[in-house]
């Protein structure tokens, strides 16, 4: 089996692992069945694609998004590895390309969607070509009650079964509950080696505010965010079209996204959120799952998502490069209405039903916190952890007051009025609004009426939303959102507990500035420049900017300014074969000018014999017309240099037959000098 670090260097371009992921590597090389839970941006795709290079035969990547299986693949073929996908997609030069590559022993992994797994022919074939390891991308897609439910995930565990191979499965979302569904319908039961390597992406600043003019506040967060890629998500298509064209209006250059576009049209905006830099694409969830973009800086709600893991995996797409990358989710009593409805008339068992109503209480929990947003969320996920002092709870801590009397006056209105109102009315009742409908009803007769002068209309609509965040009432779909008390709320409307609630202040997190520059002001016209390049590269090729090279890599080149192609390898993201085919192109950009190399002393740069190979040139320039200067001059190949450059210091018998009796005699003894100096 390949050593891993070689790999890691010379394919993909990093000198070390990142938290947590060698131990997955080396799991999932050596045959284990293997579960990884990781966050977004965390390096799921390195801990199966790695392995795949370390070990005989084919790796199959099921993958659920086609766009996802070509961006990866293509980013693989860059960095020199043979890898394909048999989509519904492909050319007919594509797949002949994969049948091609399979018959020639050269293919390491086969993409494949879960769907081809549907065909009878696609088992055949899977056993004939020599499969080694099954790798399940965003393996959460096997729970049937999840947002995101695949049916062709479940013929995963058939397939497992029927070539007798290792399968690894990654997920970024996955509760307790997911966990055991997917070790059950992909492992038939039997626990896999297990890895859960945190969810938290310190990186992501978290913020929540209150609705309040939201297409405005939606507006003000971008403005502030300008040039930037950024998603915006909407709970309806119309809405997303309403907002695009607010952005638009506004300069920003923006398109919508929902699935009742056309696919064509939908790949465009596929296609040109992965290559455009600063695009803001405003869309209901059918767009992100798949998402590979790494420099998305910021993420936006205008609504409240389904769960809290729909909102974590929803954010977890901003920031994947791990620069700073921001978050801002609108939430308001229509959107808690709307949600609890759509629980209850789903066709879900009850139990379901409960446990989807818990879900989302948890991500009301969240909206209303009062302190760390951060400790919330991934107390969610059953981690601890200090205040976060990146989420705007840090930023500004929320004043909070003694809301007991207050909730058990609105308590009170709801069970004289028989659970048969929602907020507006009520709150007519307790500020003593008699307009026609109350006194029609006969509610200003109530003792309850005029009894919460002490506070405000918009303080009493944060107090009911409060209420409804945190399950003390909910909506009744059978009585047109009519709000009924649950459980909880009784030890408070019977002086048996007391509650704290924010004071709503409805101030909005588009207020926050944008984060601050990826690089310094004395670089940032480098970085520019890096990006034109990159672009251009990208359009010529027809690729996403990232498979050339990530954000990440462009900055660290602005900020260390490489100069020669050994201090190019250097770069976290430059593999060889990158180095190869860009190192020129991008030195040029930085220095005016790429100096000029060898092919031989090319494959060696950014390694230690590479600057061994110029060192042997040296001597090879003092001793060519032997120690006194009057012999007849002579000369080593690059390609001998390179090779004696990547010699053992006591191999005498290799270098002489190397070089031959010739040069053996003038340059044999003083190379292998500077071969025991080098080591």
């Amino acid at each position: 089996m390949h050593d891993a670090i070689p790999l890691l260097r010379d394919i993909f371009g990093f000198d070390g692992f990142r938290p947590g992921q060698e131990e997955i590597v080396d799991a999932v090389s050596a045959g284990e069945n293997v579960l990884a839970i990781m966050p977004t941006g965390g390096g799921k795709s390195l801990c199966f694609q790695l392995p795949a290079l370390r070990r005989q035969g084919i790796t199959v990547v099921i993958s659920p998004l086609i766009a996802l299986m070509r961006d990866q693949v293509r980013a693989l073929q860059e960095a020199g590895v043979c890898a394909g996908a048999l989509t519904s997609g492909n050319t007919e030069e594509e797949t002949e390309a994969v049948w091609n590559a399979i018959e020639a022993g050269q293919l390491k992994l086969l993409y494949m969607a879960p769907e081809r797994l549907a065909a009878g022919s696609a088992m055949g074939m899977l056993r004939r070509i020599g499969v080694s390891l099954i790798a399940v991308d965003e393996a959460h897609c096997v729970s049937q009650w999840g947002h995101d439910f695949r049916p062709d995930y479940l013929r995963i565990g058939e397939l497992r079964r029927a070539l007798g191979v290792p399968l690894a499965a990654f997920t970024a979302t996955a509760d307790q509950e997911t966990q055991q569904e997917i070790i059950q319908k992909l492992f038939d039961g039997e626990a896999p080696r297990a890895f859960l390597r945190g969810f938290d992406r310190p990186n992501i600043h978290l913020a929540f505010a209150a609705k309040d003019s939201p297409r405005k506040q939606i507006l003000e967060f971008a403005d502030a965010r300008r040039g930037q890629s950024g998603i915006v998500y909407c709970g309806t298509r119309a809405k997303t079209e309403d907002i695009a064209r607010a952005l638009e209006a506004s300069g920003h250059v923006a398109c919508h996204y929902h699935g009742g576009m056309e696919a064509e049209d939908r790949r465009i905006v596929e296609t040109r959120f992965a290559r455009e830099d600063g695009l803001i694409v405003v869309a209901t969830v059918a767009f992100g799952m798949g998402i590979d973009k790494p420099d998305i800086r910021w993420v936006a709600h205008a609504d409240l998502p389904k769960s809290i893991e729909a909102y974590y995996q929803e954010i977890g797409r901003a920031g994947r490069d791990g620069a700073p990358a921001e978050t801002m989710t609108l939430f308001g009593p229509e959107d808690i209405r709307l949600r609890r409805n759509q629980i209850d008339e789903g066709l879900a068992p009850a139990e379901r039903r409960g446990a989807d109503h818990a879900r989302l209480n948890a991500l009301l929990g969240l909206a209303e916190a009062m302190t760390c947003r951060r400790q919330t969320l991934l107390g969610y996920f059953g981690e601890e952890a200090q205040p976060c002092g990146n989420c705007d709870l840090c930023d500004v801590p929320v004043e909070t007051f003694d809301g007991t009397t207050a909730v058990r006056k609105a308590l009170s209105a709801i069970l004289r009025t028989e659970e048969t109102y929602g907020a507006g009315h009520l709150i007519d009742i307790l500020i003593g609004n008699a307009n026609d409908r109350v006194r029609q009803k006969g509610h200003d007769d109530l003792s309850v009426f005029a009894c919460g002068r002490e506070h405000s209309k918009p303080e009493w609509q944060a107090i009911f939303r409060q209420m409804m965040g945190r399950d003390l009432v909910r909506p009744d779909p059978e009585r047109h959102g009519a709000l009924r008390m649950t459980e909880p709320a009784l030890p408070i409307l019977r002086g048996e507990d007391s509650i704290t609630l924010r004071k709503d202040t409805i101030k909005s997190a588009t207020r926050r500035p944008a984060v601050k520059a990826l690089v310094s002001d004395e670089d940032a016209p480098l970085l520019s420049a890096l990006k034109a390049k990159r672009r251009a590269l990208a359009e010529a090729q027809k690729v996403p900017a990232y498979v050339i090279f990530p954000d990440r890599t462009l900055i660290e080149m602005a900020e260390k300014r490489p100069q020669s192609l050994d201090e190019m390898a250097r770069i976290s993201g430059v593999g060889a074969k990158k180095l190869d085919r860009y190192g020129d192109e991008f030195l040029g950009v930085i220095t005016g000018e790429a100096e000029a190399l060898h092919p031989a002393r090319r494959k060696l740069a950014g390694r230690a014999q590479g600057s061994i190979y110029d060192t042997l040139l040296e001597v090879q320039a003092r001793l060519q017309r032997g120690e006194c200067g009057t012999q007849k001059p002579l000369t080593c190949s690059a390609s001998q240099l390179a090779k004696v450059a990547q010699m053992r210091s006591d191999d005498e018998t290799g270098l002489e037959r190397l070089l031959g009796e010739r040069r053996a005699q003038r340059f044999a003894s003083a190379f292998l000098d500077v071969l025991r100096g080098a080591g």
